[in-house]
């Protein structure tokens, strides 16, 4: 069976985020999304809220056309990525582009994940050009300031910014 771990922060999961996933699912035969947990970081969600959100789109069809929910785990993890990747079992590390200018990052991450755990490959899927604008981070800030964010990240997501922000 071909595992992949796919890992983020995902404060919050954008449709991006659920594309890449729905390509993965095309390619392996399980996907893990790993959640980072990193409590020296301060995300706006909690790291259940953020595996709650992520459950709660799945189960809500907000996967789109690509089939495959039933096979993908959601998990938190702290530390290592390949260690994560290990512990679920994954053979490969999902990660997503939105333009070139994140592929010197990814594969600067990716060298140093291989050097770390040479049997374990990166995998990069790009994302749909409607999503090549769509970040976490810009999505928050967007939210902050009471902006329509409907068409960045699915309803359980939209939900829970609403909640944290205590906007309608």
């Amino acid at each position: 069976m071909k595992v992949a771990l796919y890992p983020g922060s995902f404060d919050p999961i954008t449709n991006g985020h659920l594309d890449v996933l729905g390509r993965a699912l095309a390619v392996f035969d399980r996907v893990v999304v790993a959640v980072l947990a990193n409590p020296r970081k301060s995300p706006l969600l909690a790291a259940a809220t953020r595996v709650e959100v992520i459950r709660a789109s799945l189960q809500g069809g907000e996967l789109g056309s690509a089939a495959g929910a039933d096979r993908v785990d959601v998990v938190t993890f702290d530390g290592l990525t390949v260690e994560a990747a290990r512990a679920n079992g994954a053979s490969s590390i999902v990660r997503g582009l939105r333009a070139i200018s994140d592929f010197e990052t990814e594969m600067q991450l990716a060298h140093n994940n291989r050097r770390l755990a040479p049997e374990i490959d990166t995998v990069f899927f790009m994302t749909e050009a409607e999503y090549g604008y769509v970040s976490s981070t810009l999505v928050k800030e967007i939210a902050s300031f009471g902006g329509d964010v409907t068409g960045m990240i699915p309803a359980p997501a939209a939900a829970a910014l609403r909640e944290v922000s205590g906007s309608r």
